[in-house]
């Protein structure tokens, strides 16, 4: 079963330089983190996604997480403007790859803001981390791109955190997983399930039963079981030292 396209970018020679905000930076084994996405990107074949690799960043650090650069709702693709000016140049590999996969382009212009880890979609609501790399005027523009998919889009304030998802992920049924202490989670419309565990809140709905997360979060994946769900784990330890989390590293194009 081919579920759909996975937009995945190779991790450059200059990864352990990418960007830290809210955690002490540590050294980051390359080559580790080279093998673990090969692992990610095997984790999403074998759940029935198509890999397809965005042309390299090699220049950008934090290329690899290529969730930042884009958002997919319902064939159309928001190539974002992120809040840090030095991931920019990251873009003109994932429009590209977006219109390669056949999406409608349409762009977050200046003065605008908006990283993709800030835009969560559950069913045709769109909640957007602000407080962060978001600004106000990124969310103004992609409120009026996806009114074209009959979305709602809903701000959610965060405290501390780089991204929403960060904070919070959902499972395939829309239950919400959080860490409560992160955003203001009275801004959520869906039924929340705090965790205990920060990788807790990071999954990522693979089809059918499947929830991708990370080795860091074994309680949560019992959770997740516990919740019905088949948990698929993997190891993303050298993306976690730079912030990043299970959601980062794809961009899932359903089919």
């Amino acid at each position: 079963m081919t579920r759909g396209i996975a937009l995945v970018r190779r991790p450059g020679d200059r990864l352990a330089e990418g960007l830290v905000t809210y955690i002490e930076r540590s050294d980051v084994d390359l080559a580790r983190a080279r093998r673990q996405h090969e692992a990610y990107r095997a984790a999403l074949a074998e759940a029935g996604w198509q890999i397809r690799e965005v042309s390299p960043a090699d220049h950008c650090p934090d290329s690899v997480f290529v969730e930042d650069t884009v958002a997919v709702c319902e064939g159309l693709a928001v190539i974002t403007r992120p809040g840090a000016p030095q991931r920019r140049p990251e873009l003109p590999g994932a429009e590209k790859a977006a219109r390669d996969a056949g999406l409608e382009v349409v762009r977050i212009e200046a003065p605008g803001t908006l990283d993709g880890g800030d835009v969560l979609q559950v069913g045709t609501t769109v909640y957007v981390g602000r407080g962060g790399r978001t600004n106000g005027e990124g969310l103004a523009q992609l409120r009026a791109h996806l009114a074209t998919r009959g979305r709602t889009v809903i701000p959610v304030p965060l405290r501390g955190v780089l991204h929403l998802k960060s904070a919070v992920t959902a499972l395939p049924d829309g239950t919400l997983l959080a860490l409560p202490e992160l955003l203001d989670a009275t801004a959520l419309g869906h039924p929340v399930r705090p965790v205990d565990e920060e990788a807790g809140c990071h999954v990522v709905p693979l089809g059918g039963d499947l929830v991708l997360l990370a080795a860091s979060a074994p309680r949560s994946a019992a959770l997740v079981a516990g919740l019905g769900f088949t948990p698929v784990v993997v190891d993303i330890s050298e993306y976690e030292k730079l912030e990043g989390c299970i959601t980062c590293l794809s961009v899932l194009i359903p089919g």
